[in-house]
């Protein structure tokens, strides 16, 4: 596995944008997506942080299937409503100008929602959901995904890892955030299982034959050629009431297609009929809600926050020490890497010291050389 050392934010925020702009990306947009990335990181998620810098992004955009060069159209617009084409640019530039347009909206009507086809990888929806709660709104994001997750009952991988994302301001030092999969574990975790070496836990993956799958980079592997499905949240069959993260991700899937017309299921495998790469053409959706329209923001989180304390302060279980509520564990790793810096394992160095020399960045100086 190696050794993870820790880099300096402003090193790879410096580092991440000079690739992107070699890559074509415009510096404005290369800006917005290297902090995206980061925001990951300092969350602690790093299934969607530096660890994806270069499989997802470089190399698509290597790969002619990303465009680093992101045109946003929009094809209908209300006053509270808008839906946009992403015309298969940068999903994270896309992402946060769909989600600004939300909060406009919602600043002057109470509520906004914009839809997004034909985009791309997005980065963590937490990211955008939070953009809401440092205005005083309630965020809700959501995307669908190349097919990963079975139906309850099926082996064949049908539907995205669907994230359903809600971001709600409190009076507490953070932010109550759930950002999820609705499936066990997305794809970008057991990326991770296979960069560190790790077998994927059983239970989380099915293979054709109905049997639980445990090698990571096999089912990387599987998974892409539709030889294997992840479990959707609560497990497989109806028994841990699978069928609830089976109905989750179906609701993401619908949001992210049927309001802005856009690609869904096998439509986002990534293939054309002869296995050649073409771009996901994914969609995502962004809902804004403005607290100060109901009973004002103040009493809004004053309410949020004693619902979580309240829950924070429950009785525990035998041996537990303490209760958390989303956003919080999220929060203290953020405190805990703020001087630290990035934690990054061997794999991901070798891989920024490569892309580094090649595009002859002199100027950058890793902590891990």
């Amino acid at each position: 596995m190696g050794e993870r050392i820790y880099e300096k934010w402003n090193v790879l925020d410096e580092f991440m944008q000079a690739v992107f702009v070699k890559y074509g990306v415009p510096k404005e947009d290369a800006a917005i997506c290297a902090d995206i990335l980061l925001e990951s990181d300092r969350r602690g998620i790093e299934s969607h942080g530096c660890n994806r810098f270069k499989p997802i992004y470089i190399d698509r955009i290597k790969d002619g299937i990303l465009n680093p060069v992101t045109n946003i159209e929009i094809l209908k617009e209300t006053e509270t409503t808008a839906v946009l084409d992403g015309h298969n640019g940068m999903g994270m530039v896309v992402g946060k100008k769909a989600m600004e347009m939300a909060i406009d909206k919602a600043k002057k009507h109470g509520l906004g929602m914009t839809a997004v086809r034909n985009s791309t990888h997005y980065g963590i929806a937490g990211y955008y959901a939070t953009m809401c709660t440092k205005e005083n709104m309630i965020g809700v994001t959501g995307t669908n995904a190349r097919p990963s997750i079975a139906p309850t009952f099926g082996v064949e991988n049908m539907l995205g890892t669907n994230p359903l994302t809600f971001g709600i301001p409190t009076d507490e030092e953070f932010p109550f955030v759930l950002d999820c999969a609705t499936s066990i574990s997305q794809r970008g975790k057991i990326e991770y299982f296979a960069r560190m070496g790790m077998d994927t836990p059983e239970g989380m993956v099915i293979g054709r034959d109905g049997q639980a799958l445990t090698d990571s980079p096999q089912i990387l592997k599987d998974l892409t050629s539709a030889k294997a499905a992840l479990a959707p949240l609560g497990g497989i069959g109806d028994s841990l009431a699978g069928y609830k993260g089976y109905g989750y991700a179906t609701v993401v899937e619908i949001l992210s297609a049927a309001l802005q017309d856009g690609s869904f299921l096998k439509d986002l495998g990534g293939l054309d009929e002869n296995g050649n790469k073409i771009p996901y053409p994914l969609g995502h959706f962004f809902l804004a809600i403005n607290t100060e329209a109901f009973l004002g923001a103040e009493a809004f989180k004053k309410t949020a926050g004693a619902i979580l304390r309240a829950l924070r302060a429950s009785e525990k279980a035998p041996g537990q020490e303490q209760i958390f509520t989303a956003g919080e564990k999220e929060h203290l790793v953020w405190l805990e890497r703020k001087e630290k810096g990035v934690p990054l394992n061997e794999a991901v160095q070798k891989e920024f010291k490569k892309l580094r020399d090649e595009l002859g960045l002199t100027d950058i100086h890793f902590a891990f050389e």
